[in-house]
């Protein structure tokens, strides 16, 4: 699909946003992988705080990362948070049904709707409001093949739009029709955090090294200042395949 397509960009964020996810197949080059697969080995475990890395500065703000985040936020779109994710076999670990909940600050500000209030790997989180999880949009880009025997990411279509849901809501949410989201090296997933996702353990255990960024495209309220931005003025401008 050509999202320099207009009605081909507005068909892809229309999916998007009803689904709350989207797949796509071929997103990052094999040069990029091979680099990023050097430096991210397959022996490196999870880490978070990568937008301070240079060579993921470089990713957020590369062409065919932009111009999937401009086609659902605009080109004034800016990278926020950088995640390292790897199950290997000293660190294989299942995640249960979740939401994406908080977002990373520079320092604490008594804001209405902002909290409770963390520290991860030194940096202060908080949990936003609805609103400010509605504007964010993940993309995790895939360093190793995501198959059905490793790990892959889980979905529940549609769940975004039900909004933040309890631990009981989210425990009695529906999970037989959920989707295993498959993925090829340097392939990407697009999803919206508030989507409902979960992943098992790998059955064969091998590397599933995944890098994932968080893109907004507005300022917080009230002093609150997002703890990394990373932007580009790059335009969308290259094809790329996408499917549900």
């Amino acid at each position: 699909m050509n999202l320099s397509d207009a009605s081909i960009a507005s068909m892809f964020k229309t999916r998007l946003e009803q689904d709350g996810f989207a797949v796509v197949s071929a997103c990052l080059d094999e040069a990029t992988v091979e680099l990023l697969s050097k430096q991210f080995d397959d022996t490196r475990y999870p880490e978070r705080n990568l937008l301070s890395v240079p060579s993921v500065q470089d990713l957020a703000k590369s062409k065919p990362v932009r111009e999937i985040m401009e086609a659902v936020l605009g080109p004034a779109c800016f990278a926020v948070r950088g995640i390292f994710f790897n199950k290997t076999r000293r660190s294989n670990w299942k995640v249960v049904w979740h939401q994406d909940l908080t977002i990373a600050v520079r320092e604490r500000r008594d804001v209405n709707g902002f909290g409770p209030w963390t520290m991860k790997a030194g940096v202060l989180h908080v949990q936003p409001p609805p609103k400010v999880l509605n504007g964010i949009l993940a993309i995790r880009l895939h360093l190793d093949e995501s198959g059905v025997d490793n790990g892959p990411l889980r979905v529940i279509a549609g769940s975004h739009r039900e909004g933040r849901l309890s631990a009981e809501q989210i425990g009695s949410s529906d999970k037989e029709n959920s989707i295993t989201c498959t993925a090829p090296r340097g392939g990407a997933i697009i999803m919206r955090p508030l989507l409902l996702h979960a992943s098992s353990a790998c059955a064969i255990p091998k590397s599933r090294r995944v890098i994932h960024l968080e893109f907004a495209a507005a300022e917080l309220p009230q002093g609150l200042d997002w703890h990394d931005r990373v932007s580009s003025e790059r335009r969308i401008s290259v094809s790329k395949s996408f499917h549900n």
